[in-house]
């Protein structure tokens, strides 16, 4: 059974042990109403009692499993986080294979670096303290190196190589539906 249907029916339970609850207080607190001045109050105490019980019962019973989907939750993202920065440092492993592959030099591979942040040429110059002609001739050397002729292709190249298809590999063509 797929997990988020195990605890979709975790979550019914709990809904329905709240409700019962619910019901069971309600239930306690009728015995208070209908009693009347007249009647032996100890004829309706069981009764009280019992509502009570089933009650807390109920609220204890969905306490346990909402605490039980709390800590799964807490492990999963405890997973994810991981798992996520597992692929942010593959990421950047690839990307610096595909710089060194290049032969970039170490102001190349810094603006090359930028570039793929999505930095303008302007604000690559401005983190870096160089004038913009510089960067511009730095990324033209970056363009060569790579095999590409602007931004946009250097990134196609990129995700290419992130997606296991290399220079030599292209991507299987979309079958045409019709």
């Amino acid at each position: 059974m797929p997990k988020r249907l195990v605890h979709d029916h975790w979550l019914f339970f709990t809904a329905t042990m709240l409700a019962l609850a619910g019901l069971f207080m309600v239930g306690s607190a009728s015995t208070h109403v209908a009693l009347d001045s007249t009647q032996d109050p100890s004829a309706y105490l069981w009764k009280h009692l019992v509502n009570l019980a089933l009650g807390f019962v109920g609220l204890i019973a969905a306490i346990v499993v909402e605490v039980r989907i709390l800590m799964w939750l807490l492990r999963r993202k405890a997973h994810l986080e991981q798992s996520l920065k597992s692929a942010q440092g593959a990421i950047q492993e690839v990307i610096d294979t595909e710089f060194s592959a290049w032969n970039l030099t170490p102001a190349e591979r810094d603006v090359a670096t930028f570039l793929v942040k999505g930095l303008s040429t302007g604000e690559i110059a401005q983190m870096r303290g160089s004038a913009e002609g510089t960067v511009k001739a730095q990324l033209n050397a970056i363009y060569r190196k790579s095999g590409s002729g602007n931004r946009a292709e250097l990134m196609s190249l990129l995700i290419d190589t992130l997606m296991g298809h290399g220079k030599d590999t292209a991507p299987e063509p979309l079958a045409k539906s019709g």
